[in-house]
């Protein structure tokens, strides 16, 4: 993605924004928003990590078939490439701190915190797929896993399209 990306219509928005404020004072405001955004995520990744960590301390986690152990792997590897990846614009931050290169970092943070929204979503799904073939079975699983699906697709991709195209 260049710097014409959907990370561009970060400035694009916020110009639009009828706020009196600089550029500066606009990408100061967006990384703000970015960070306190990284922190939602962060503290939800967290609470879900820690309980799939917990799983094979547990006595029916020897229960589980090849399949749900694969499922069960898949989501522990989403919560953490979720978590790696939302330290990166921190990272950057300290990295490019005193630069001058707010644009391309707010630019970078939220093609990141996009990327994340979709792993996290993923981690929902799949977490919720293990806990119902645990609870209820196979079948019921796929079911849960599907409709949930389905549901992140609209909120996450259809939803946002609808707002920005919709006239006021």
């Amino acid at each position: 993605m260049g710097l014409d990306s959907p990370a561009d219509d970060v400035g694009k928005l916020a110009a639009d924004s009828g706020r009196d404020e600089t550029r500066n004072e606009q990408r100061d405001r967006q990384w703000d928003d970015l960070l306190q955004e990284l922190r939602v995520m962060q503290t939800g990744t967290q609470i879900i990590a820690g309980f799939l960590l917990t799983l094979p301390f547990q006595s029916r986690f020897t229960e589980l078939d090849q399949t749900a152990t694969i499922l069960y792997l898949c989501n522990v590897l989403l919560a953490a490439l979720a978590t790696c990846l939302m330290l990166v614009p921190v990272a950057m931050h300290r990295e490019l701190f005193g630069l001058h290169v707010k644009d391309r970092l707010v630019a970078s943070g939220h093609n990141i915190l996009r990327i994340v929204l979709w792993l996290i979503g993923l981690l929902v799904v799949g977490t919720t797929a293990l806990v119902f073939d645990m609870v209820l079975g196979r079948i019921e699983a796929i079911i849960v896993a599907t409709a949930l699906a389905v549901f992140l697709l609209a909120v996450l991709a259809a939803y946002p399209v609808l707002v920005r195209t919709k006239k006021h």
